[in-house]
């Protein structure tokens, strides 16, 4: 059973200040312990959460700072009637008012593996060349996403599409509140184009699902019993010539009792693979028990189990017009350009928002 250690100074996604100071005074004192080191995965861990709180405070600090200059700013205009220190006073409160804005949808990120690096699968859907172009426009889409946020992005397995596109990929994203962000987008997301791929310039409609479940940390404790498990070996496939892996290094690794497949080809070594694979099973099951929780809870289905033709979660409609919508939340853009070249943050704020409303994020006993 899924158990979490991992300490939490978030109550409902609001930050807890004075726990957060006392929280930074005693990893302070523990960063000072000589013998920290001599464990460097725990020392680790420490490090990256003073770093985080160190940079929510300093982070709120100016802000407050931010605002009395403003005040004062403003006062001094007044004042002496000078039309440019006002000016400067309206530019510092803008300032605020956007952090505060970026501050407010990382409130929605309280989960309990929100923090968490994740992996990202997509599939295309039926169709043929069209569904996978359309799958690696996904791909493309999530990784200029990350891109603009900072984040990490690790390919472990593509599968290529026949003649252009891909039929799967999944790559790890890396960085703070990675799967808090991503975690609403499982589902399936539909197309609406003229095919480039069609000689009578049709219009098409086309499929593909995605899927993101979290990295699995040390703080979160996942039993597998090999027993359960069938681990197979195959040739990675590459891009021809000496890029052809000639071993059979590639790992696939299937849970018998759920029917979860994981597979990497990334690494040329096979222990390696093995070693990822085991990584994406134990986040694979961690999510499937997230799922349960939130079934039992909300009193609906996951998306992972929603996943499936007829339950697209977002339609992207570039033809006879312009327009991306959410259809859980009813959020949508005419900016079809942006959205695809990674401007996802409102979607993902409006179904955050949604989710915590209804009750789907909790917290594992």
């Amino acid at each position: 059973m899924p158990k979490s250690n991992a300490p939490s100074l978030c109550s409902g996604g609001i930050f807890d200040w004075d726990r957060a100071l006392l929280r930074l005074d005693e990893l302070n004192a523990k960063a000072e312990d000589p013998n920290l080191w001599n464990k460097p995965s725990d020392a680790q861990k420490l490090m990256r959460e003073r770093t985080q709180l160190e940079s929510a405070i300093s982070t709120a600090r100016k802000m407050e700072r931010d605002v009395d200059d403003a005040i004062t700013l403003a006062q001094l205009s007044d004042e002496e009637g000078d039309e440019a220190t006002y000016q400067d006073a309206l530019k510092l409160i803008g300032g605020v008012l956007a952090h505060a804005k970026r501050l407010e949808l990382e409130s929605l990120l309280s989960g309990e593996a929100d923090p968490n690096d994740c992996f990202l699968e997509i599939h295309a859907g039926q169709g043929g060349t069209e569904a996978q172009d359309w799958a690696e426009i996904i791909a493309r889409m999530y990784t200029r996403w990350a891109d603009s946020k900072g984040y990490k992005v690790e390919y472990l397995e593509e599968s290529a599409g026949e003649g252009a596109g891909i039929k799967s990929v999944t790559f790890r994203i890396s960085g703070l509140n990675a799967y808090g962000w991503l975690k609403t987008e499982s589902g399936v997301h539909r197309l609406v184009r003229i095919s480039p791929f069609d000689s009578n310039a049709r219009r098409h409609t086309s499929f593909s699902s995605v899927w993101v479940y979290p990295v699995v940390d040390d703080t979160i404790e996942i039993d597998i019993d090999e027993k359960d498990c069938r681990i197979d070996t195959y040739r990675s496939s590459g891009a021809g010539g000496q890029h052809v892996n000639k071993t059979d290094s590639a790992v696939r690794i299937t849970h018998i009792p759920t029917n979860i497949v994981v597979q990497c080809q990334q690494e040329r070594s096979q222990h390696q693979n093995r070693a990822k694979c085991w990584d994406m099973l134990r986040a694979r099951l961690y999510e499937l028990e997230l799922e349960k929780r939130e079934a039992k809870i909300a009193q609906q289905e996951s998306a992972k189990t929603e996943i499936g033709w007829g339950h697209q979660i977002r339609s992207y409609v570039l033809q006879p017009y312009q327009l991306v919508k959410d259809l859980r939340t009813e959020y949508e853009t005419s900016d079809t350009a942006g959205v695809l070249n990674g401007d996802l943050d409102k979607f993902m704020a409006a179904s955050l928002a949604a989710r915590i409303k209804t009750g789907g994020d909790v917290l594992l006993d």
